[in-house]
């Protein structure tokens, strides 16, 4: 199942329920409707879960900061449903989800939970450093197959993770898709994260 908050840490949160199930999820070994622990999402049916759970890298990112803030763990798509209204994810007529939508993501987290959150764009890896010294968390926009990272991406953006720590030599995230093993403090050299990083995200500030 998913982590609990450990005091003095960022907890861990997968983007699908059972966290320790991930790797057969995306070895599509599991299917999201087998979940065992689909309920634990917010999800209203199994079906509401089957399409929204591979869209939410981002509210399970937000779902990390929010218990590390605070202590409280939000079901992760009850925080997706929330932000709807802001515009964060686009329903499309033909089921589709488009999302996540950085500008309407900082009106929502700002909104709803006193959240200071700035989108950046053109941010080189080696900017991370000094950006975690002024931010607490950034939720990068990477390929998704950072969760392999000796694997070369055939291109880079398209998944978050959440960024905890940066330094001129390497990069520690939480990984919402990883397999077990590349899910929770995450850390790659600062090069090796650059192969996968899009050069955007959203920086969440530090706390008054």
């Amino acid at each position: 199942m998913n982590a609990t908050p450990v005091p003095g840490a960022v907890p861990y949160f997968c983007q699908w329920e059972s966290a320790h199930l991930a790797g057969a999820i995306i070895r599509k070994e599991l299917a999201l409707a087998d979940d065992p622990a689909w309920r634990a999402s917010g999800a209203r049916n199994i079906d509401e879960y089957v399409r929204w759970a591979s869209h939410v890298c981002g509210m399970a990112c937000l779902k990390m900061v929010l218990a590390a803030r605070g202590g409280q763990t939000h079901p992760t798509l009850e925080l997706a449903r929330r932000s709807l209204p802001f515009g964060a994810y686009v329903e499309q007529p033909d089921g589709g989800i488009k999302g996540l939508i950085y500008a309407p993501f900082v009106r929502y987290v700002a909104d709803v939970f006193g959240l200071e959150a700035q989108v950046r764009v053109d941010l080189p890896a080696a900017g991370l450093p000094a950006l975690l010294a002024q931010a607490e968390y950034f939720m990068a926009s990477v390929h998704p197959w950072i969760r392999w990272p000796e694997r070369q991406p055939p291109g880079k953006g398209g998944h978050l993770v959440l960024v905890t720590r940066a330094t001129p030599d390497s990069v520690t995230f939480h990984n919402p898709s990883g397999e077990p093993g590349t899910q929770a403090d995450v850390e790659l050299p600062l090069a090796v994260f650059d192969a996968f990083f899009a050069g955007r995200g959203v920086a969440i500030l530090k706390a008054g």
